[in-house]
């Protein structure tokens, strides 16, 4: 035992990347490696990068120097997404060991032998079309929930996004397999499972760029909600040509399918949907919402939303935040457009200048915080389902009832990781809702 080598990780980006991490790191320890957090001292760091936002690249280096500096002599991989797009970029980088790209970050341990370090980072990519097979993958241990990964790559052309060029075709892992890992994650007493994948609502795909659908999407969600021990699935992201209303229905009837849909938007005007490649007009999405709140006039919904893409006028902006504005939506995730190498968007007249990009960026963050105190409020005096996170935060816990309200009550260790029934009672100064128990569940 005194021969086993310490792991660290950092994740950057999305649901989908934490699930990734989490299988990697099993593999390791498989190997004879102990994992341990970040900030400790560690043998080996790895870095699974993101490449979404331009902010997910300079995070890198200052996560590499980071690991520099609690250990000049580790070995330190890079993998995930802005491995496979800029690999020799991440090589280069001062400290740097290691870089693999989509079909390599699984094979980590075969490129490792004694963990000296390199004078220059040893890079191991693909071309991308190589990407055609696929890895399932959930994370454990790292969260309260579970990231249960069930689709990756994507075959949609949309205008800014590196996504096809970092993962591939778009490809699925087969029902039963994706059952098999929700019953192992149910058995570790683990009561919340997300969904997740690069575009789970094409799920269904092969191997090997095979388009032919094997199951719908439809269809797994039926077949994971009779998977028994799990209290709670939850969907991440469903684009909404994609987000069916037999889905929909379904997850309004459920046992475990839990009211929160998160839904992409990028623009309310359909000339940037256009411009864009996106599948859908506003319409589409103005029907999707409505048919939500038909069935499950309580649930959460979460919007994706880019602004400064290139040709948004004012005009277009206002477009996106009247339509916004007057919808009945949740909360918004709000990204301010990046120009990414490689992309067509990147090429593309009527730059936004990036005073602009940050001023609407402001405006729709501001939005959102309206639009998620008015979901809260409308969410007071009634009885909703929580389960409590694992964190002390100043004295509190916090936790998340299923239609995704964040609730808080004065620490108790005893709570972690357990459901309750509460009456959600009023909105504290951080934002968070108060609570009374009424009954314990879990």
């Amino acid at each position: 035992m005194e021969n086993r080598k310490k792991v660290a990780f950092y994740t950057l980006g999305c649901k989908l990347n934490f699930s990734e991490t989490s299988t990697i790191a099993r593999n390791l320890q498989d190997e004879g490696f102990d994992r341990v957090d970040f900030e400790e001292v560690a043998d080996m760091y790895v870095i699974n990068t993101c490449s979404v936002t331009e902010n997910a690249d300079k995070q890198f280096k200052q996560v590499v120097r980071k690991a520099m500096k609690l250990n000049d002599k580790a070995f330190v991989a890079a993998v995930g997404c802005y491995a496979q797009l800029k690999p020799e970029e991440l090589a280069s980088v001062d400290g740097v060991d290691l870089v693999l790209g989509a079909t390599e970050k699984f094979k980590l341990a075969d490129y490792i032998n004694d963990l000296s370090k390199n004078d220059f980072g040893e890079v191991h990519s693909c071309e991308i079309a190589e990407a055609d097979f696929y890895v399932g993958s959930y994370s454990i241990g790292d969260r309260t929930r579970a990231f249960l990964k069930v689709q990756d790559g994507c075959d949609y052309k949309c205008t800014y996004c590196t996504i096809p060029l970092a993962r591939g075709i778009s490809r699925s892992d087969e029902l039963e397999n994706v059952l098999k890992n929700a019953s192992e994650i149910s058995k570790q007493n683990i009561k919340e499972i997300v969904l997740t994948g690069v575009n789970i609502g094409d799920y269904g795909k092969g191997e090997f760029g095979n388009k032919k659908h094997e199951h719908t999407f439809l269809e797994l969600v039926q077949e994971l909600d009779k998977v028994e021990g799990i209290e709670r699935l939850r969907i991440s992201s469903i684009e909404p040509n994609l987000l069916k209303n037999e889905t929909i229905e379904f997850v309004s009837k459920s046992r475990t399918f839990v009211p929160h849909f998160h839904i992409p938007l990028q623009s309310g005007s359909n000339d940037i949907l256009k411009l864009m490649k996106r599948r859908y007009q506003r319409e589409v999405y103005t029907e999707r919402v409505n048919k939500i709140r038909e069935v499950m006039p309580h649930a959460c919904i979460g919007v994706d939303v880019i602004v400064g893409f290139p040709g948004e006028t004012d005009e277009h902006f206002l477009e996106t935040y009247h339509f916004l504005n007057e919808m009945n939506i949740s909360y918004l995730h709000v990204f301010t457009y990046s120009e990414r190498d490689n992309t067509e968007a990147a090429t593309m007249q009527g730059v936004v200048p990036a005073n602009v990009r940050a001023k609407r960026s402001k405006m729709l963050r501001g939005l959102s915080v309206k639009k998620r105190r008015a979901f809260y409020e409308s969410q007071l005096g009634t009885n909703r389902t929580v389960l409590f996170e694992s964190e002390n935060k100043e004295g509190y816990i916090h936790g998340f009832t299923e239609n995704y309200v964040k609730v808080k009550t004065p620490w108790n260790p005893e709570l972690v990781n357990t459901l309750h029934d509460i009456n959600l009672t009023k909105i504290d100064e951080d934002g968070s809702v108060r609570m009374d128990f009424v009954s314990s569940l879990v």
